[in-house]
């Protein structure tokens, strides 16, 4: 798992790469969290097309989800999850984490299986995320 903030698009890029572990997730949304460039209400685009297994203790994954809410709610500004997640097992985890968000007001969950569309939707210019990170230099 990794981040990266685009502090000029209000953007955090995440991308989830092979097993997907709960102590990870936590350890880096710390670094996020305390990382500088960090701000209420950025946008984040999560890139869960390369998990190749993930996780199931669902105690642990709402708890990482209520570490987030109190980062995420605290500002008291909204926050648009973007979830990229064009293969099962990355769709069967997106809406796990979506169903985790209800009934938030301030966290707008959505899932895109497009990655044109996902970018689209967070008012981003490129058509793929390779594109996006290269422009972000």
């Amino acid at each position: 798992m990794s981040f990266r903030i685009l502090s000029e698009r209000g953007l955090v890029f995440v991308r989830y790469t092979g097993f997907a572990r709960l102590d990870e997730s936590f350890e880096v949304f710390g670094q996020y969290a305390a990382h500088p460039d960090f701000r209420p209400g950025q946008k984040q685009l999560v890139d869960l097309s390369g998990v190749t297994g993930l996780e199931k203790d669902y105690v642990k994954l709402f708890a990482l989800q209520a570490r987030k809410a109190d980062v995420f709610l605290g500002s008291g500004a909204q926050t648009l999850l973007d979830y990229y997640a064009p293969t099962p097992l990355s769709l069967d985890l997106a809406e796990t984490i979506l169903r985790s968000w209800e009934p938030s007001g301030a966290v707008i969950p959505l899932i895109q299986q497009d990655e044109q569309e996902a970018l689209q939707l967070l008012g981003q210019p490129e058509r793929s995320f390779e594109e996006l990170l290269q422009a972000a230099r």
